[in-house]
């Protein structure tokens, strides 16, 4: 296994082990990402979320906002405390605004609603909890939505307070910026074993992050080979070593099952 030293973090990266797909689903509606619980998996697409069963990808419910013109480009979703949080954005739209939209997974009704509005974040793609905290990942982008004065370098991940106030953020890794330029980090969860799992916007390779001991840049541990072409993913409630990931241009849902990455002492965790 290849060994690459970070200037940047002064830790050893292993590049790259490789996930393994155990199963896959038929999702038209996989575009933006896929949410997960322990009976149902969430096909993610702009303004729309399909309900399907783990147990055989079958599609039984839908909700779909296209008329109503409200939500237009929702990044990803994930299920908290019973709830779909979903991310939402007005991509390609400038000046960036973002909003948190929060879906009942049992009716798939709408049910509450937090404007970001403006925010020099960017747009806000994906939203995770870490112990007492909010973390958030947010995108700039190199091309059609970005701001002129602010490219695919100014992305970033923040942390919030569960009132959604502003308590710290990290920047990411000029390389990692570098590979997923011109978009951003278009998916992102934090694991049981308190690292940062990313993906990108269209590679299949999932990137592993830490927080460093000191400064503002995230610590990349790992790059891991999978079979998904970025946006958003979920973990399984059932096993922290499984996501749920899409791709897009097949309209797949894949369950995969990562490697076990090792965690360097020169680093802290997302706990």
């Amino acid at each position: 296994m290849l060994l690459i030293v970070l200037a940047t973090a002064g830790v050893s990266v292993a590049d790259t082990p490789e996930a393994t797909t155990l199963e896959e689903f038929d999702a038209p509606d996989a575009d933006q990402g896929v949410a997960v619980d322990d009976r149902f998996f969430y096909a993610v697409d702009n303004s729309v979320i399909a309900k399907h069963r783990r147990t055989d990808g079958r599609q039984v419910a839908r909700w779909d906002g296209r008329d109503e013109g409200l939500l237009e480009h929702m990044n990803s979703c994930i299920v908290i405390e019973a709830m779909l949080e979903c991310a939402n954005s007005n991509y390609s739209t400038t000046p960036m605004a973002s909003s948190v939209e929060t879906f009942d997974p049992g009716s798939m009704e709408h049910v509450a609603s937090h404007s970001h509005g403006l925010m020099d974040e960017g747009s806000l793609v994906w939203t995770d909890r870490t112990g007492d905290s909010r973390i958030a990942g947010f995108a700039h982008y190199s091309k059609k939505g970005g701001e002129a004065f602010k490219g695919s370098a100014y992305s970033s991940v923040v942390l919030f307070d569960e009132r959604w106030r502003r308590i710290g953020g990290y920047a990411f890794p000029p390389r990692l910026i570098e590979r997923m330029a011109p978009f951003a980090a278009s998916g992102g969860a934090v694991g049981e074993d308190g690292l940062l799992y990313v993906l990108g916007h269209d590679l299949p390779e999932m990137y592993v992050l830490a927080r460093p001991l000191r400064g503002p840049y995230l610590v990349h541990i790992a790059t891991i080979s999978i079979e998904a072409e970025g946006q958003a993913f979920s973990f399984d409630p059932a096993d922290s070593r499984i996501v749920w990931t899409i791709d897009r241009r097949a309209r797949k849902v894949r369950r995969i099952r990562l490697p076990d990455i090792e965690v360097p002492a020169e680093v802290r965790l997302f706990l």
